[in-house]
C-alpha cells in the first residue's frame, strides 16, 4: 500500500510539472530538424544513425544541467549570463542568437508552406493564416493554456514513428549502425562532417537552452519539484530522439535506397516517399511536417522574445499582460511577421537558408555551452546543486566535440 501511494505521488508529482522538458525536447524536431534528418538519411543511408545515442545522452545532461538551474536560481538563462559576466558579452551573444533563431523562424514558415502545398494549399493562404494563429495563441493565451496546447503538439510526433514502420526499412542494418561507429575515412568527405554538424546542431540547439530555463522559471518549478522535472526532461529527450531516429530511417529505406539523394526541403521527402511507400506514410510524413513546423513556429520566436527581455532586463512572460511586458511581445509579432513575410518573397533560397541556420546552431552552441558549465559550477550561485565530476565530464566533452566537428567543417569548406 505504501509502495502505490508513493508511487502515485510520484506520477502527480511528474505530471504537475510536465511540460517545459518535454515540450522543450520536441520542439527540436521542427522544419529545419525534420528536413536535417531526412537529408542525412537519403544521403548517407542508416550510416548517420550512431549519432543518436551519444547525442541523446548529451541532449539529456545538457537540458537537465538547464532545469536545475532555472529550479534552484528562479532566473533565466539570459539573466545569469548577464548578472555574472556582464551586459556587452550578453548583447553580444543575444544578437548571435537573434540571428540563428531569426533563421530558424523564417525554416519554421518555410515547412508550414511545404507541407500545405503537398495537400494543393498556396503558401500565400497557408503562411498568413498560420502567422496569425501562432501570434494569437501566444498573445491572447496565458502559460498554463499555451503549455497544454504545446503538449497536445507533442504527441503528433509519433506520426513519425508510424512512417518509419510503413517504410518498410532493413531493420537488422538500421539496429547495427545506430551502435556501430563509421570508419575514420568518412571523416575526409566534407558533406558527412557537414551532415554531422547539421545534425547536432539540430538536436541540441543553443535556443533550447534559454527556453526551457525561461519556461522553468515561468511555470514556477521550485528544487522542490527538481526530480520530477528531472524526469521530464530525460523523458523529452528519449522521445524526441526516438523520432530523429524513425525519420532517418523513413528517408534511407525510401530515398536512398531508390537513389533519391538530393532534397531541396522537408516536404520534398514527404513527396518523394509517396511513390515509395504508399499513400498513408506520404500523409503521415507531410502531416507530421506541417505539426512540428507550427509548434516550432510559435516556441522559437517566444525563446528568443525570452532571452532578448531577459538579457535587457525586461520584463517578459505569458502570464503578463500585453501593457506590462510590451518590449516581449511586440519583439515576438515582428519575429511572426518578418519570419513569414520572407517565405512570400518569391525565388529565396530557402533550402540553403535552412541549412546554414542548422550549421549555424552547432557553431553556437559550444559558446552556449561553456557559458552554462561556468554557471553551474558557480557555488555560491548553485549551493549543493552544481555539476558532478561525470556530469561535467560528459558536458565538457560535448562541448569539445561540437567544437572539433566545426573546425573540421571550416576547414574543409575552405580546402575543397
Amino acid at each position: 500500500m505504501t509502495t502505490w501511494r508513493t508511487w502515485r505521488t510520484r506520477l502527480i508529482m511528474f505530471f504537475a510539472v510536465l511540460g517545459p522538458g518535454f515540450i522543450t525536447a520536441n520542439v527540436d524536431n521542427d522544419a529545419g530538424g525534420i528536413f536535417t534528418y531526412s537529408a542525412a538519411g537519403a544521403q548517407f543511408g542508416y550510416t548517420l544513425l550512431w549519432t543518436m545515442i551519444p547525442i541523446t545522452l548529451a541532449l539529456i545532461v545538457v537540458q537537465e544541467m538547464c532545469a536545475r538551474m532555472g529550479a534552484v536560481t528562479g532566473k533565466g538563462l539570459s539573466d545569469l549570463i548577464r548578472e555574472e559576466f556582464g551586459l556587452r558579452i550578453t548583447f553580444v551573444m543575444m544578437v548571435l542568437l537573434v540571428i540563428v533563431n531569426f533563421g530558424n523562424v523564417i525554416t519554421e514558415f518555410s515547412g508550414i508552406a511545404g507541407s500545405m502545398q503537398l495537400f494543393h494549399v498556396s503558401k500565400y493562404v497557408s503562411v498568413p493564416i498560420c502567422a496569425f494563429i501562432v501570434w494569437a495563441l501566444v498573445v491572447k493565451g496565458d502559460y498554463k493554456s499555451v503549455e497544454k496546447i504545446f503538449l497536445i503538439a507533442s504527441v503528433f510526433y509519433i506520426a513519425y514513428i508510424i512512417t518509419g514502420v510503413l517504410s518498410g526499412p532493413d531493420w537488422h542494418l538500421a539496429m547495427v549502425q545506430t551502435v556501430k561507429l563509421p570508419s575514420s575515412s568518412v571523416w575526409h568527405d566534407k558533406s558527412y562532417v557537414y551532415m554531422t554538424v547539421g545534425v547536432i546542431g539540430t538536436t541540441i540547439t543553443p535556443w533550447m537552452q534559454f527556453y526551457l530555463q525561461s519556461s522553468i522559471v515561468e511555470k514556477g518549478v521550485s528544487v522542490r519539484q527538481y526530480k520530477a522535472t528531472r524526469l521530464d526532461v530525460i523523458v523529452g529527450s528519449i522521445f524526441t530522439d526516438i523520432v530523429a531516429w524513425f525519420i532517418v530511417v523513413a528517408c534511407a529505406a525510401t530515398l536512398f535506397t531508390h537513389g533519391v539523394r538530393t532534397l531541396t526541403d522537408a516536404s520534398d521527402a514527404a513527396g518523394a516517399m509517396k511513390p515509395l511507400a504508399g499513400q498513408y506514410a506520404f500523409i503521415l510524413f507531410a502531416a507530421g511536417l506541417f505539426n512540428a513546423s507550427l509548434f516550432a513556429a510559435s516556441i522559437l520566436p517566444l525563446s528568443t522574445a525570452y532571452t532578448v527581455c531577459e538579457g535587457l532586463g525586461l520584463e517578459s512572460g505569458l502570464d503578463k499582460s500585453f501593457r506590462e511586458a510590451r518590449f516581449f511581445y511586440w519583439f515576438y509579432s515582428l519575429l511572426i511577421v518578418a519570419g513569414a513575410a520572407v517565405v512570400l518573397i518569391p525565388n529565396f533560397p530557402l533550402v540553403k537558408f535552412s541549412i546554414l541556420s542548422q550549421v549555424l546552431n552547432g557553431i553556437l552552441l559550444p559558446v552556449v555551452l561553456i557559458f552554462m558549465l561556468k554557471l553551474i559550477n558557480k557555488h555560491d550561485l548553485m549551493g549543493k546543486y552544481t555539476n558532478s565530476r561525470w556530469l561535467n565530464v560528459i558536458a565538457w566533452l560535448t562541448a569539445i566535440i561540437v567544437i572539433v566537428l566545426s573546425i573540421a567543417l571550416v576547414w574543409n569548406t575552405l580546402h575543397s
